[in-house]
């Protein structure tokens, strides 16, 4: 068995009931690490071009990486890849909690599911073994029913389960799997994939060990992640308020999008008003910290009793993505909106950046006379009102009245309607993420020409940016090197299992570190570049097969200063796109019309042979 995996590939077709279980090559770990490393290339091998996203051929998998489930610090995640229903292409969603390490905890690195079930199932895998069984008694149930019904069926407190909820089931476009209550591959309409399945549920539980090649060394590092966070002030910060430790300021420096990004949150929202969505105000209601599987900093929080217009019980602490979608985004500062909306997001399995961006968007197109209060179901859907966003959410998440069309998204909404098209703040038809390309421009490149658009969990220039280690950032004449190799760098991360915020623990080599002491392969930087080039060429790769070219991927006018800002931190900023995108495809060896990779860059990368074959075939 490999160190660091489970060693398993699961395949599952709900069309013929079948499930076949394979080994994991060496070759495809070292080639492609983990992932949507290795996502991308089975869904490449597998998949027909042309593939329905929401036919049976469509591939949804359930991926992890080789830190997940280990005792290496932060290697909590796994990562859902499918083609996307929103986009067309390729798509990739990654999230935390537990359900990737119980899922290599019983038996399987990856689990991969094709065809249609005639009736609503879900896949129960424990301990080496699969089974698809019915779930027609949790159809219509939310995904916390759904995880707890499963859990006393299966007389098993600790089972896992990524679920989808109502919105899923019925395909919303909105809809992704929630697993542990509250964590959301989010992005891209996997819970649309799923729903198209009749696919319920993943349920895991495994009592099996992930070995690895040097404990002693991953301890060794864990003790200086440990020591280093316990001294950063910014860490602990992070620990004790989460993401949502920056939301008030990020409202006020242009970080976040004000008013459907055209306002300016100093003088929209102001000082006093943004302090309201941030959690050291909301934390009034916290009982106890959530942690995702072995992680340092525990960045998630338990509220209970929660007072306001929409009480609630118990809920979780919103991440800052959400509290910017539904705060900031609709000029909304009041919490309990925030709160109301981000239960009701994770119990019906909805992305809340795509919800609060659809929500936005119907906003402003309400206010500039241009959707109507009774195309709204009468909802007055006027800048901040509360009740009247609590409202349009529950009609989308129910897919009642204006809920059915906006339940798909801005893009499907404003093709539907036939109007309101100018106001999309979208990547390729996906809502944008929380996170200003004018404040930090390589963000730009990043959400309209990555792989998978619309993601601020890409490697880029945008994050270096944002937290200030590039002081000359609008100026675009040599960007290619550096944004080649941050993607590259991101690429291994992820595909790694790895959470993000490992950034905060101040060692610069860490997932070279730890994946050397996991696998006892040694990886250098070097070897994460090119690996990281390898796994970005697979899933551009896995666009260009879908006739997708560079000219596809748009970005709307407004999110990177077309017309600039009159006003506030990002005043007069208009970013030229087209010369990051330039710079990083001159670099990574693609043709900026036609997006086809140089032979010569393909053959250097290795591992990518099917693709040559694809793309050379004379």
């Amino acid at each position: 068995m490999l160190p660091g995996y489970a060693g398993k590939l699961l395949f599952v077709d709900l069309t013929n009931n079948s499930i076949v279980e394979e080994n994991l090559s060496e070759e495809l770990a070292r080639n492609f690490i983990g992932g949507y490393g290795i996502g991308a290339k089975i869904l490449y091998d597998m998949m027909p071009p042309g593939a329905d996203p929401l036919g049976p051929e469509n591939i949804i998998g359930f991926t992890t990486g080789p830190c997940t489930g280990t005792k290496a610090f932060f290697g909590s995640r796994y990562t859902l890849v499918h083609k996307s229903p929103v986009t067309g292409g390729w798509n990739d969603a990654n999230s935390g909690g537990f359900f990737g390490p119980e899922l290599k905890k019983a038996g399987y690195d990856a689990v991969f599911v094709r065809g249609r079930a005639p009736k609503p199932v879900y896949l129960y895998i424990h301990d080496g073994k699969a089974e698809i069984r019915d779930a027609s008694h949790l159809w219509g149930k939310d995904t916390k029913e759904t995880w707890a019904e499963l859990q006393a069926e299966l007389q098993l407190p600790g089972l896992r389960v990524a679920a989808i909820g109502p919105a899923g089931e019925k395909m919303s476009l909105l809809a992704c799997p929630i697993n542990d209550g509250h964590r959301a591959p989010g992005r891209g309409g996997g819970g649309a994939v799923m729903g198209s399945k009749n696919l319920k549920a993943v349920a895991v539980y495994g009592t099996g060990k992930i070995s690895v090649a040097d404990p002693d060394k991953i301890r060794e590092i864990n003790r200086q992640i440990a020591a280093n966070i316990k001294n950063n002030p910014g860490a602990q910060a992070f620990s004790t308020m989460g993401t949502g430790s920056s939301t008030a300021a990020s409202a006020l420096s242009g970080d976040s999008p004000v008013k459907n990004w055209s306002g300016v949150g100093i003088t929209d929202i102001g000082a006093e008003n943004a302090e309201k969505l941030s959690a050291a105000s909301l934390d009034k209601y916290k009982v106890r910290k959530y942690s995702c599987f072995n992680c340092p900093l525990g960045c998630g929080a338990i509220y209970r009793d929660v007072k306001g217009r929409w009480p609630l019980e118990e809920t979780e602490r919103p991440e800052y993505e959400t509290s910017s979608a539904f705060g900031s985004l609709l000029l909304n500062t009041d919490a309990d909106v925030v709160l109301k909306c981000n239960d009701l997001c994770n119990r019906y399995g909805l992305d809340t950046i795509s919800t609060g961006g659809t929500v936005a968007w119907a906003m402003e197109c309400y206010n500039r006379g241009i959707l109507t209060r009774a195309e709204l179901d009468g909802i007055d859907l006027t800048w901040g009102n509360g009740e009247a966003i609590v409202a349009l959410t529950q009609k989308i998440a129910d897919q009642e009245g204006c809920g059915a069309i906006l339940a798909h998204g801005s893009a499907y909404a404003a093709e539907k309607y036939g109007k309101g098209k100018e106001y999309l703040q979208t990547a390729s038809g996906i809502e944008l993420p929380m996170h200003d390309p004018r404040l930090a421009p390589g963000f730009a490149r990043t959400y309209q020409y990555d792989p998978t658009p619309g993601r601020h969990v890409k490697g880029s220039l945008g994050l270096m940016q944002a937290f200030g280690a590039i002081p000359d950032k609008y100026n675009y004449s040599n960007t290619g090197p550096m944004d080649v190799r941050a993607t590259a760098a991101q690429e291994v991360e992820n595909c790694a299992g790895l959470c993000t915020f490992i950034s905060m623990c101040g060692i610069m080599d860490i997932k070279e570190q730890f994946l050397t002491a996991v696998t006892g392969r040694t990886f250098t930087q070097e070897d994460t570049y090119r690996t990281g080039l390898r796994i970005l060429n697979m899933r551009h790769a896995f666009n260009l097969r879908e006739g997708l070219r560079p000219a596809d991927f748009t970005i709307s006018p407004r999110v990177v200063g077309k017309p600039p800002l009159a006003d506030g931190p990002l005043k007069g900023v208009e970013i030229d796109t087209r010369q990051l995108a330039i710079n990083f495809f001159t670099h990574a060896g693609w043709d900026m019309e036609t997006g086809k990779p140089s032979l010569e860059s393909l053959q250097q990368l290795g591992g990518l042979e099917k693709v040559i074959a694809d793309l050379y075939t004379v």
